[in-house]
């Protein structure tokens, strides 16, 4: 947890122009428990698709396993898209493949805010109980890192609406890429405003700020 706890606080996001990057914090380890020396050149994963597929719902969300996830997502989308042969749907023409593209972007940009709202909600503190007093610097700390956390959750569900709009205009009205039913299903609700993580994270920001001025507000040599 300590190692999780220091990575996790060395976050550091900007909304608008720099993408927030958790994608540093498995490095060689996670390497070699997914390639094993000796069969890492037996299956080389290069494209978005083959990084998705790493990406997985943990039965215990542990940080570690939540950052795993962000590391996958985030290297997803920097990696470049596979053939249109081996997509993750049947691609029948161009214009499939561009929809495709917008689709599979929304999509990992909305496991990447449900990941990193997780992860904060791992750091977060949903009362500042007085009997905290004594630990009342760690607790600011574990808030801070939870408010990072959450600022990147914010980035990447801008990030998702762009990419929701760019599938959902008018030369796709009538496309739909069958094989991807559940992401259609996000882009429409996106378009039609009942997904809206924005309004969740402000509302746990707007929180997370009332706690921090209680913990402020504590004299932590009171108890």
């Amino acid at each position: 947890m300590g190692n999780c706890r220091k990575l996790a606080e060395n976050i550091r996001v900007k909304t608008s122009f720099k993408r927030p990057s958790l994608a540093r914090i498995l490095l060689f380890t996670i390497l070699l428990t997914v390639f094993p020396l000796g069969k890492a050149d037996a299956y080389v994963v290069r494209y978005k698709e083959q990084f998705y597929e790493l990406y997985h719902v943990h039965y215990n969300q542990y940080p570690d396993d939540t950052m795993e996830n962000i590391y996958w997502l985030e290297r997803a989308i920097e990696a470049d898209f596979c053939n249109p042969l081996y997509a993750m749907g049947k691609i029948a023409n161009e214009k499939d493949w561009e929809k495709y593209r917008y689709l599979f972007m929304m999509h990992i940009n909305l496991k990447l805010v449900e990941q990193h709202l997780r992860l904060g909600s791992k750091w977060d503190k949903q009362v500042a109980y007085f009997y905290n007093a004594p630990w009342k610097e760690q607790n600011l700390d574990s808030l801070k890192t939870a408010e990072t956390c959450y600022n990147a959750a914010l980035y990447y569900w801008n990030e998702a609406k762009i990419w929701a709009e760019k599938a959902n205009v008018r030369e796709f009205k009538f496309l739909f890429l069958m094989d991807l039913q559940s992401w259609e299903d996000e882009r429409e609700r996106i378009a039609t405003g009942s997904l809206d993580y924005e309004r969740t994270i402000l509302r746990e920001l707007s929180r997370l700020e009332k706690v921090r001025a209680d913990f402020l507000a504590m004299d932590k040599n009171t108890y």
